[in-house]
């Protein structure tokens, strides 16, 4: 095998001809609110290829994006220069069924790692709402389940192997290379490329969900008690009908229950409450009675059995512009009864905001990452959706503009993955390991190959507008 170095540039453009998408490519996210057209992306099969990738980026002067599924709500992905998308990197590289440890590709996507992981009857410790994305992409943006007790799923990362911009491998873990590791655990893909990732899991169990719906009054009132009652908590707020779905998650032995039905979860909720959510684009009060529809679809009470990351996951319905945020547990209640006076202001008024739902509320135990949300305090997750029905774009700035005022005004950081526009200087606030993190980018990559616009927006006081890569403006 040829070392990259020894290639000319015509040489590593034909090396790289059978991973190279055809010209004039096209990336969006999921979504289908963020877009970019790179130079050329990449998708790699190989090491080799991934360091093919980047010799050639060096040799160009261009940076390189690691992208996904690109399920990220926000142009955390984007880019103009050279994209290299990670999915075909997505094989189960070990499993250690004693140390209840795995290490896989960081390209594998969640849905892949629990089938792998069944088989070796183990699980992920926690899981978020969706397992659509690459395991990298969600260790590197802090991704969270729920659960006071438990942290991010970085959280659970053993050591991680890194291909540097420089071309060189190095792996880092808390006993090595403690200040890459503590920095890649929520690097934003930017200290290097993750190749592989060591994670804790355990023995795989079931869960059972007992969820229960409630005024939201009540639940706010007693949110410690409530966010203490089970292992892993999950609340779903509905504020055209205040009222707040309980979602309490348990551990259990008992069998699965059967499926639920699919004319009420197939037909009603999602073919009908697609059409109400359309026509509330056009009569805003639709909007309101979809949220009492889908209260009364879900009931007052349900219980359900499942495999465990059956149980942790949604259905994300629609494709949808949303943003989350992360206040200190401490000010959660304060934060939610803001939040709920705003928007009964906003109904009071016929021409008010009228937000989608749930407005999903979660949480999670402090931890020692740099740019962790979480870092240094119990968190409370709070975030909103608009929906885009069938595909058609609704308003949602001035929605999601409030929202991020009431939940800044409460010392909230945003998530990673997820749209905002806090400049280098509130950032800086907000996270103490900040200065540390951007040494560890000048010391790992000086000539800053892994940066892109998201990166100089956010950590280099760039002047690119959030909005560089929105396919239309709303």
């Amino acid at each position: 095998m040829t070392p990259p170095r020894s290639l000319s540039i015509e040489d590593l453009y034909a090396a790289l001809v059978p991973v190279t998408v055809p010209s004039s490519p096209l990336f969006t996210n999921w979504a289908e609110t963020y877009r970019c057209t790179p130079l050329q992306i990449f998708e790699p099969t190989t090491l080799y290829e991934c360091e093919l990738v980047l010799e050639l980026a060096r040799r160009e002067k261009k940076g390189v994006r690691a992208a996904g599924i690109g399920h990220s709500p926000s142009d955390i992905a984007c880019t103009t220069e050279f994209m290299l998308r990670t999915t075909r990197l997505d094989r189960l590289v070990s499993v250690d069924v004693e140390k209840r440890r795995v290490t896989a590709q960081a390209g594998i996507t969640l849905n892949a790692l629990h089938a792998h992981l069944a088989r070796h009857h183990l699980a992920m410790i926690n899981v978020g709402s969706i397992s659509d994305q690459t395991l990298g992409g969600i260790v590197t943006t802090a991704t969270h389940g729920s659960g006071v007790a438990y942290g991010v799923i970085s959280t659970h990362v053993c050591s991680l192997t890194l291909l540097l911009a420089d071309g060189s491998y190095v792996r880092c873990s808390r006993s090595e290379r403690t200040a890459l590791f503590t920095a890649s655990l929520c690097g934003l893909g930017a200290t290097g490329l993750i190749i592989n990732v060591e994670l804790e899991v355990e023995p795989a169990f079931r869960l059972q969900e007992v969820a229960e719906l409630r005024l939201f009054s009540e639940v706010v009132d007693q949110l410690d008690e409530i966010a203490h009652s089970a292992e892993h908590v999950r609340l779903a707020w509905t504020p055209a009908a205040d009222r707040i779905r309980v979602g309490m998650m348990n551990r259990t032995a008992e069998p699965n229950t059967k499926p639920a039905s699919w004319f009420y979860d197939y037909i009603l909720g999602f073919h009908v409450l697609q059409i109400l959510l359309f026509v509330g684009r056009y009569i805003p009060s639709v909007t309101n009675l979809a949220g009492y529809f889908l209260c009364w679809l879900t009931g007052e009470r349900s219980v359900r059995v499942d495999e465990s990351h059956r149980v942790f996951n949604l259905d994300c319905l629609f494709l949808q512009y949303t943003t989350e945020w992360a206040v200190p547990y401490t000010n959660a209640q304060a934060c939610l009864r803001e939040l709920h006076d705003w928007l009964a202001r906003e109904y009071e008024d016929p021409r008010g905001l009228r937000p989608h739902f749930p407005i999903e509320i979660r949480f999670s135990a402090a931890d020692d990452i740099w740019l962790s949300p979480s870092y240094g305090q119990p968190t409370c997750w709070i975030g909103i959706v608009q929906f885009k029905p069938f595909g058609f774009p609704v308003p949602y700035r001035k929605l999601f503009a409030t929202f991020e005022d009431i939940l800044a005004k409460h010392n909230g950081r945003p998530h990673w993955a997820k749209s905002h526009g806090l400049n280098c200087a509130t950032i800086r606030q907000l996270y103490p390991h900040f200065d540390e993190f951007v040494q560890v980018l000048e010391e790992v990559d000086p000539a800053g190959l892994f940066r892109n616009e998201y990166m100089q927006r956010h950590f280099y006081d760039q002047p690119i507008s959030g909005r560089f890569f929105k396919p239309r403006p709303v």
